[in-house]
C-alpha cells in the first residue's frame, strides 16, 4: 500500500469517466473503468462491487485479484450480506473473520482486509464498493477510506443521475446492471408487467411450432396416398423436431414457474466429466455438429445437481447457437481451479454488450429483443440457467469472448 493516495492519477482516471458519460456511455462499462482507474491510485490488490436487490447482492463489476468473482451472488441471508448492509456506511473489514464461502476464497488467494463504502440513494443501497488489500499491508488509512466513501458516493449518483430520478424512499429500489438504472415499481406493476410479458411472449413462442405441427400433420392426412415415402418421412422428422421445441419450451415455462427445480435433491458429489461428456452427446442433432468439445479426461468431481448438467449445457448451447452464424462452431471446455470445476461454453455470434451481462439473466429479456423475427425466444434460458446453478451453490457469467462473440461459464463446487 502507497503512503499517500495517488491524487493525480485519481483524478486523471476520473476525468476520463466523466467523458465517457458525457460521451453515452453507461452501465458496467463505465463502472469497469472506474474501478481500474481507483485500484492502483489506491494500492489495492483488487477492486470490487456488489449490486444489491432484494434477492441479495452479486458481484457484478471487480478487477485485479477479485476479477474471478464477477457475477458471484450474495444471498440475502449470508452473514456477509448483513455485514454491509449494517454498521457505518464506510468501514474496514477483516475479510478472515468472515465466516462465508466467498471470503474464505477470498483469504486463500492472500487477501486479508478490505475497505468498504455503501452506495446508497434516498437512504436505500444499492451496493457496496471494496477495495481489497493482500496480507502484510498496513490498515488502510483515513485516505484510502475516504477515497472509498468518495467513489460509493459517484457510483450511487450513476445509477441515479441516468434516470433523471429522484428516487423516493417509500419504495423498494432494484438496480438492474444495464445502465445502472434504479427503478422504483412496486409489487402490483412488477407482476403486471410480468404477467402481460409472459402472454405475449408464450403466445408468441407457442404459435410456431404449433402451427407447424399441424401443418405437417393435416398435409400427411390429407395427402397421405399422394406423397412419396420420402416426403412421409421429412414431414415425420418436422413434426418430431417441432414436438421437442415445444416440449423445451413448455419445460422452460413451467420450471420459470416453480419455486425451487424440480426433481433435484440436495446437492451432492458426480463425476464432472463423464456427465457432461453425456450431455454434449444428448445435445439436439443440429446443435451437437457445430459443437467442439475440450474436456480434460481428468476432472475433479463436482456437487451439485448431476441430471441438471444436461439441461444447464442444453439452454447455454442453444443460446449460443440462436445468436451466431449458422454452422458457425460452438466450443464446449471444461476446466478446475483449487474451489470450483466448470464449463465454458463459447461461440462466434453477435456478442453481448457489457452493460446487458447481467440484464441477460433476466427473465423474459432479450438482447436485440426488438427484432424477434431474427432473434426468436422466450428469454428464459439464461434465467433458468442461473437458478438451477445458484440452487448448486454455484454461479454463472457472460463475458466477451477474444475474437468476437460470447463465453458463458458455469462455477460449480469442487469435491
Amino acid at each position: 500500500m502507497p503512503d499517500r493516495t495517488d491524487y493525480s492519477a485519481l483524478i486523471a482516471g476520473h476525468t476520463v469517466v466523466i467523458e465517457m458519460m458525457n460521451s453515452g456511455a453507461a452501465g458496467l462499462p463505465v463502472l469497469t473503468r472506474l474501478l481500474r482507474m481507483a485500484q492502483p491510485a489506491l494500492g489495492a490488490a483488487g477492486m470490487a462491487f456488489v449490486e444489491f436487490a432484494a434477492s441479495g447482492g452479486r458481484v457484478i463489476a471487480a478487477t485485479g485479484a477479485a476479477e474471478w468473482a464477477i457475477g458471484r451472488p450474495l444471498p440475502a441471508n449470508d452473514p456477509a450480506t448483513a455485514c454491509l448492509l449494517s454498521g457505518p456506511r464506510v468501514q474496514c473489514v477483516r475479510i478472515d473473520q468472515l465466516t462465508n464461502q466467498l471470503a474464505l476464497e477470498l483469504a486463500e488467494r492472500g487477501l486479508r482486509q478490505m475497505v468498504v463504502s455503501r452506495a446508497e440513494i434516498g437512504g436505500h443501497t444499492v451496493g457496496s464498493l471494496h477495495a481489497l488489500y493482500p496480507a502484510g499491508t498496513e490498515e488502510p488509512g483515513t485516505e484510502q477510506r475516504g477515497v472509498v466513501a468518495y467513489l460509493g458516493t459517484c457510483i450511487a449518483h450513476m445509477y441515479g443521475d441516468q434516470n433523471g430520478l429522484p428516487v423516493h424512499s417509500d419504495g423498494p429500489v432494484v438496480a438492474p446492471a444495464d445502465g445502472l438504472a434504479v427503478r422504483d415499481t412496486t409489487d402490483q406493476e412488477r407482476h403486471d408487467h410480468e404477467r402481460d410479458l409472459f402472454v405475449a411472449v408464450t403466445s408468441h413462442e407457442l404459435r410456431t411450432p404449433v402451427t407447424v405441427i399441424k401443418g405437417y400433420a393435416d398435409t400427411l392426412n390429407d395427402h397421405w396416398e399422394s406423397l412419396s415415402e420420402a416426403d412421409r418421412r421429412q414431414a415425420a422428422r418436422v413434426i418430431g423436431q417441432r414436438a421437442n421445441e415445444l416440449a423445451r419450451l413448455l419445460d422452460r415455462l413451467l420450471s420459470s414457474a416453480a419455486e425451487v427445480w424440480p426433481g433435484d435433491g440436495p446437492p451432492a458429489p458426480f463425476d464432472f466429466g463423464e456427465t457432461l461428456r453425456a450431455a454434449v452427446a444428448d445435445l439436439p442433432t443440429d446443435l451437437r455438429r457445430r459443437t467442439t468439445t475440450q474436456i480434460p479426461a481428468e476432472l475433479p468431481r463436482a456437487v451439485g445437481h448431476r441430471q441438471s448438467l444436461a439441461t444447464v449445457l442444453t439452454e447455454l448451447v442453444t443460446n449460443a447457437g440462436k445468436y451466431s452464424p449458422p454452422g458457425s462452431p460452438i466450443e464446449i471446455s471444461a476446466s478446475a481451479d483449487g474451489r470450483t470445476v466448470s464449463l465454458q461454453v463459447s461461440d462466434r455470434g453477435i456478442g453481448v454488450r457489457p452493460e446487458h451481462v447481467e440484464r441477460a439473466f433476466d427473465r423474459f429479456w432479450q438482447g436485440d429483443s426488438g427484432d424477434r423475427r431474427r432473434y426468436p425466444g422466450t428469454g428464459l434460458g439464461l434465467y433458468l440457467v442461473r437458478r438451477i446453478v445458484e440452487q448448486q451453490n454455484g454461479w454463472v457469467f457472460l463475458r466477451p469472448r477474444t475474437g468476437g462473440g460470447t463465453v458463458a461459464e458455469v462455477r460449480l463446487p469442487r469435491r
